[in-house]
């Protein structure tokens, strides 16, 4: 498309340098034509600078200086309008005015604006009319129908072309699409579906407890449906309430107190429903609130009684007599039913309380006292009698305090008074307590109950009083010690007085009024004796107490007995030998007196060899003296120490001696036994035990050896 010709002799080769050179643009070396390698794009490249010149064939030389040249691209209409986005977005409210801005949408083209009107773009709506329309300079998208509503069609989708050539005939196009959404505006008012509502729940749900739920529907959305609902009035505006569940936009009616069936079975309330954001500027459509009837059925459940309430504080005076009554419960009383009231004895352990069982009244069982505890904790339970149901509720009885107790010395006082002492000197302050507590205070008042001619008691007037004497030089020789009696009353009603008594000890004091003694080693000095002289004394009496234990020694010593007495002897004897225990010569485990004396119960003996392993041993009864027969008493005291845990467990040496007073055996012994010894048997001591086996060997031996 251009010829470059500067020599025509055919010595010359042409050469061509700048933007594009041998690969855009080429140039015949012979003829100097420069000709495009492929499709030129002005949106690409506008403008190409180049250079041409002629060099010798043969030496290669520059002809001439480089020509320069600048090839210019005409624009031509290639390029269609082109929109940043192939699909927009948008919202618009609904119940806009006509002409209310939705979007701009703006395309471009490639093509040059200066040249001619391939760049120049005008905007029209393909789709979407009659809902909206579009500017054609600045492709601005606007409402075209007045009060759209979203609830009637809440998305459009709309198409825009942009078309160059000023919108002429054979210019190019492009489109894109705009998604339009209908943003909610609160122009619906919440409407309950139902006009009444039937809810139903037990006499026993707890307050807070919930009932039913209700739902009123509204038409818009997000915060333009939220909903509060309210109890407007009803009988039942006292015992619910209803509450708003902000996920579900429900009314919840809970429970507000406590329900009883008996009482009332059916309430009735108007709850009202509102929008919580309305939007003044569709009042018109409005109002935004709804109301509807709710009746609640209450349903019998079998419940305990139920006391009016939570716990009970009563107060009693201390000096109440028993059988008074303290104060009545009162509870909640339901139509057909019986109930009995009663004291948990665990919380009145001493029984100083009592209850009527069928109205409730506490008594006093016993005379109370503040001053052992101000204060009486017990539980009381009220029982259905028909379902068994127990309620329990705290009853708290406070004491009231009476004046019953006399006021006293606060503490023990160790008072004396110095041999030099003057008259009207002070000696003690004294003070009172009273386990009493008056509503004004304690108040004391201190005197003597008579008239003292040694001491005189001054009142402060502040529950103290100071103990003075009367006169001065008290001698200990005389009088060691003075007893004062001290009355003591207060000043509540009934007065209550007792007298306390000080004992002033007389001791001798240095100039300065301090002690120096007051022991009875002192006037026993001062009397003349010395200290040898006491010692002595106390020697004395320690050497005959000496004396004394040892004679009382010496009388309790006694001379053992031989186990085996000889057969001259003319008492009857028990020997018993091989002992398993504490030796064959063990006598004194176990004390014979009582079998030679029946007199006298053994109600503490102990084994004296081993430590007891019982604090109260087994008591042996006392023998029966009038006619008993030896056998029967001798299987007596068998069966006692058979099941005596306290018996020594080994055989023991028994001397009979006891004659027996009125006894139809008479007497024990062979000496004048109108009986021979051969007329005896002995045939059941081998019947009497394991203890007894020696004894009846022994004698039942020597009697076949007589009959041999």
């Amino acid at each position: 498309f251009l010829r470059y010709l500067p020599y025509e002799d055919g010595s010359v080769k042409y050469v061509l340098t700048g933007d594009g050179a041998g690969t855009v643009f080429e140039i015949d070396e012979n003829s100097g034509d420069i000709h495009a390698t492929r499709r030129l794009d002005r949106e690409e490249k506008a403008l190409y600078t180049l250079s041409a010149k002629a060099v010798n064939k043969t030496s290669g030389q520059d002809l001439e200086k480089a020509s320069e040249f600048i090839i210019k691209i005409h624009d031509i209409n290639d390029n269609e309008p082109k929109f940043a986005k192939d699909t927009y977005m948008a919202g618009v409210s609904e119940m806009s005015n006509v002409g209310a801005f939705v979007i701009r949408v703006t395309a471009t083209d490639a093509d040059d604006e200066a040249y001619g009107n391939s760049a120049k773009l005008v905007y029209s709506i393909l789709q979407g009319q009659p809902y909206f329309s579009v500017e054609p300079e600045t492709g601005v998208i606007r409402t075209a129908l007045p009060n759209m509503i979203r609830e009637n069609r809440e998305h459009y989708q709309v198409v825009i072309q942009a078309k160059d050539m000023a919108g002429q005939m054979g210019g190019l196009s492009g489109t894109t699409t705009v998604n339009i959404t209908l943003l909610d505006v609160n122009n619906s008012p919440p409407r309950f579906p139902h006009s009444t509502y039937h809810l139903s729940t037990p006499e026993s749900a707890g307050i807070g407890s919930p009932v039913g739920r209700i739902k009123a529907y509204d038409a818009d959305v997000g915060e333009n449906a939220e909903m509060w609902y309210s109890i407007l009035d009803g009988d039942g505006q006292d015992m619910f309430n209803i509450i708003t569940d902000s996920t579900s936009q429900e009314g919840v009616i809970t429970v507000k107190k406590q329900l009883d069936y008996e009482s009332k079975r059916l309430y009735s309330l108007r709850v009202q429903v509102t929008n919580t954001h309305i939007d003044r500027r569709f009042e018109q459509l409005g109002p935004f609130s709804d109301t509807a009837i709710v009746r609640i059925t209450i349903t019998d459940v079998d419940e305990p009684p139920v006391f009016s309430r939570a716990l009970y504080i009563f107060e009693v005076d201390e000096d109440t007599p028993a059988g008074s009554s303290v104060a009545p419960l009162s509870r909640i009383h339901y139509r057909h039913s019986c109930f009995r009231y009663t004291i948990d004895r665990h919380t009145d352990l001493e029984r100083l309380f009592n209850i009527d069982s069928n109205n409730g009244t506490i008594s006093t069982l016993q005379g109370l006292d503040r001053e052992t505890s101000k204060w009486h904790n017990i539980s009381v339970l009220a029982t259905e009698l028909s379902t068994a149901l127990q309620t329990r509720v705290p009853v708290f009885i406070k004491v009231r305090d009476v004046n019953d107790n006399a006021p006293e010395f606060a503490m023990y006082y160790e008072t004396f008074v110095c041999e030099n002492v003057k008259a009207g000197q002070l000696i003690q302050t004294i003070s009172a307590v009273d386990t009493d507590e008056p509503l004004v205070g304690h108040k004391f008042v201190f005197s003597l109950s008579t008239i003292n001619p040694n001491f005189t008691v001054f009142d402060n007037e502040d529950n103290t009083a100071r103990i003075l004497t009367r006169r001065g030089s008290f001698n200990r020789r005389e009088m060691s010690s003075y007893l004062l009696p001290v009355v003591i009353s207060d000043n509540d009603y009934p007065i209550q007085s007792s007298t306390s008594t000080l004992t002033v000890r007389v001791c001798a004091c240095d100039s300065r009024g301090n002690v120096q003694t007051c022991s009875t080693e002192a006037l026993l000095l001062s009397a003349g004796l010395s200290t040898g002289a006491l010692v002595a004394i106390l020697l004395c009496i320690l050497i005959l107490l000496m004396i004394v234990v040892l004679f009382a020694a010496l009388r309790r010593q006694k001379k053992k007995e031989p186990l085996i007495i000889s057969k001259e002897d003319v008492r009857d004897n028990v020997v018993s030998y091989n002992d398993e225990g504490g030796g064959e010569e063990d006598t004194q485990a176990f004390d014979i007196g009582t079998l030679r004396n029946p007199e006298v119960i053994d109600t503490n003996k102990l084994r004296r060899d081993i430590m007891p392993e019982m604090l109260f041993p087994f008591r042996r009864t006392s023998p029966i003296k009038d006619n008993t027969d030896v056998r029967d008493f001798i299987n007596g005291r068998l069966h006692e120490n058979d099941s005596d845990p306290t018996a020594p467990p080994y055989d023991s040496l028994a001397t009979y001696a006891y004659e027996g007073n009125g006894s139809l055996a008479e007497s024990l012994s062979s000496l004048e036994s109108a009986a021979t010894e051969g007329d005896q048997e002995f045939e059941y001591l081998s019947h009497w035990g394991p203890q007894f086996k020696k004894l009846a060997d022994m004698y039942i031996g020597q009697e076949s050896q007589r009959e041999t």
